[in-house]
């Protein structure tokens, strides 16, 4: 998710439009990475929150803070990005091409 924000940024014109992109993407990605998590906990894996049923709440808390982590970073980037792109295009507008003045 960290490498797709700022290429969204800074491709998508309207910054709204790349946030909102960026949100869809971003939640589909973790929707599918969460049910892979539960998929391979019920079945027995305790690497993620612990053993089945009785999950670590300090686990889980550090799921949801990484990931918060993850998602806040990746619209940091989103707005750099965006933000980097209309900074390179005002500058190349305010380059006179006009030999004559």
């Amino acid at each position: 998710m960290i490498l797709t924000a700022f290429p969204i940024g800074y491709l998508i014109k309207q910054r709204l439009a790349a946030f909102v992109i960026y949100i869809g993407v971003h939640s589909f990605v973790f929707t599918f990475q969460t049910a892979s998590l539960l998929i391979e906990w019920a079945g027995g894996d305790d690497a993620a929150f612990g053993s089945y049923p009785n999950a670590s709440t300090a686990n889980v808390w550090g799921y949801a803070l990484v990931n918060l982590a993850i998602y806040l970073v990746g619209l940091a980037l989103v707005f750099l990005g965006n933000r980097v792109a209309t900074g390179r295009a005002n500058r190349s507008a305010a380059v006179n091409l006009d030999p004559v003045s």
